[in-house]
C-alpha cells in the first residue's frame, strides 16, 4: 500500500447508505465493510472524522411533510444521526478501531458533548470521531454540518461517499445524456444549481478552500482508494 495523500479527512456518509439496499434501518454487513475501509485509513496514519446523515430513519422536513413544525422535524433528523453514529462507532470498535461519538446536542449519558479541543485530542490519538446531531440547528443539512466540521478540524479534504459515483452535468436519472465530470469548481455547482452539495455547504467549502471528493460508496473500499490518491469520482474545488 502506498502513502496517503491526506493527513486528516472528514468523511460524510448518507444515512441511506448505512441502510444498505433498502436504504432503511441499518445494514450491519455494509457498516462492517465501511468500518474495514476506515480502519485501513487509520492504520495508514490518517485522522478520520465522520458525519452521517439520518435519512435511513427520518429526513427532517421532507418526512415531516408539512404536518410538523420545521424545527421539530429537523430535531428528529438530528436524533437519527445520533443513532447512526452510535451504531457505526460500535462496529468500528468491534474491528479494533477506537471511536468517539460527539454530539452537537447535549446528551451526556449517550455521547460526549462536542468541543473543539476534545475532538482534536481524539483525532491526534488516532481515534475516529463521529460528529452527530448535524450542526445542532434546524434548517441546516448534514452536508452543511460536514462542511462546517471539515473547516473546524482543519481537514485536508471532505470525502462524500454517495449512491452516485460523482458529479454529472445533469441528473443522470432524468437526462440520459448527462456526463460525469472528473473535476468541477464550487462556483459552477452554485451557478448551475447542480444540487450535488447544498448551497450553504458549497459556499462554506469554497470560502475555506477545502477540496471535496464525491464518489460512490459501493464498494466501501473506495474510501481508502480516495485517501490514497486514486482518481475516482469527482473532485470539487
Amino acid at each position: 500500500m502506498g502513502k496517503p495523500v491526506y493527513k486528516r479527512v472528514l468523511l460524510k456518509l448518507s444515512g441511506e447508505a448505512l441502510g444498505g439496499g433498502s436504504g432503511r434501518g441499518l445494514d450491519f454487513a455494509v457498516m462492517a465493510q465501511v468500518a474495514k475501509a476506515v480502519k485501513s485509513c487509520v492504520d495508514a496514519g490518517v485522522q478520520v472524522g465522520i458525519v452521517t446523515g439520518g435519512g435511513n430513519y427520518w429526513r427532517g422536513a421532507k418526512d415531516g411533510g408539512g404536518k410538523m413544525e420545521r424545527s421539530r422535524a429537523d430535531q428528529m433528523g438530528m436524533l437519527a444521526t445520533v443513532m447512526n453514529s452510535i451504531a457505526l462507532s460500535e462496529v468500528l470498535e468491534q474491528q479494533g478501531v477506537p471511536a468517539r461519538v460527539m454530539t452537537m446536542i447535549d446528551m451526556v449519558r449517550v455521547a460526549e458533548p462536542y468541543s473543539y479541543g476534545r475532538a482534536m485530542h481524539h483525532l491526534e490519538k488516532g481515534r475516529v470521531v463521529l460528529f452527530a446531531a448535524g450542526s445542532g440547528n434546524p434548517y441546516f443539512t448534514t452536508d452543511s454540518a460536514a462542511a462546517l466540521k471539515a473547516a473546524e478540524i482543519g481537514a485536508d479534504a471532505l470525502l462524500m461517499a454517495k449512491h452516485i459515483d460523482g458529479v454529472y452535468t445533469a441528473d443522470p436519472k432524468k437526462d440520459p445524456a448527462a456526463k460525469k465530470l472528473d473535476r468541477i469548481g464550487y462556483g459552477e455547482i452554485l451557478s448551475k444549481d447542480l444540487k450535488v452539495i447544498d448551497a450553504a455547504a458549497t459556499s462554506l467549502l469554497r470560502d475555506n478552500a477545502i477540496p471535496t471528493m464525491i464518489f460512490a460508496l459501493d464498494p466501501p473500499e473506495n474510501i481508502l482508494r480516495v485517501v490514497m490518491g486514486e482518481k475516482i469520482g469527482t473532485q470539487v474545488d
